[in-house]
């Protein structure tokens, strides 16, 4: 199993494929959604979904545009259900001039639990904090976590925004991904990948934290 990561979008928003055989996952296409793809069909590739770690406008901005050139369901935890067709709960409405809306998500993902598409086989860890609906796919088979907005190399996600808290945010950092076996990879929503353990021993965000 193999993965890509592609920063697009004004804020350069990391969307990734996970990629087994000539079958891929899509993971938060934030912009560009031509580069998302012509990327899938120089490949020669069949998405299977879109999964999101979130929905802030970041992540959603090609949402559409790639759903609908391939025809393939979308991801969300339930409780941002209502953020892909509302600007001013994805973070858009900020904006001047720029609203990002999308269509509902077709599956609304409850928690902590298995999720089976096609050969792939993926753990949702419910991870709020950076936003009340936060999900980090965790791919044992690859040995890496998709972590989107939650945790980064030497750092943590904003918690300034609509239903962040940094509390939950830390408890859904130490709880759930740092938990994780030390070698598993963390590919965050910006910049380059890092892994737990290095998370564990250098983050300065997390050092001194007790629950």
């Amino acid at each position: 199993m193999k993965w890509r990561r592609m920063p697009v979008g004004p804020i350069q928003a990391n969307a990734y494929f996970l990629i087994n055989g000539d079958q891929c996952l899509v993971f938060d296409p934030g912009g560009e959604g031509n580069k998302i793809n012509q990327y899938i069909k120089e490949k020669g590739l069949t998405p299977l979904a879109i999964l999101l770690t979130h929905a802030h406008f970041d992540h959603i901005g090609a949402l559409d545009e790639v759903r609908e050139k391939w025809d393939i369901p979308v991801y969300l935890h339930q409780n941002e259900k209502n953020w892909l067709t509302d600007a001013s709960l994805n973070g858009s409405g900020m904006l001047r001039g720029i609203e990002v809306t999308a269509k509902p998500a077709d599956h609304l993902i409850e928690g902590d639990g298995e999720l089976n598409i096609g050969p792939f086989h993926l753990e949702t860890l419910f991870t709020p904090g950076h936003s009340p609906g936060s999900v980090s796919y965790y791919v044992k088979d690859a040995d890496l976590v998709i972590s989107g907005d939650v945790l980064f190399q030497g750092g943590i996600g904003r918690t300034d925004l609509i239903g962040g808290d940094q509390e939950t945010l830390l408890t859904s950092i130490h709880e759930k991904l740092l938990t994780l076996p030390e070698h598993t990879l963390v590919l965050s929503g910006h910049g380059p990948e890092t892994d737990v353990r290095t998370e564990q021993d250098q983050n300065p965000f997390l050092n001194g934290f007790s629950l």
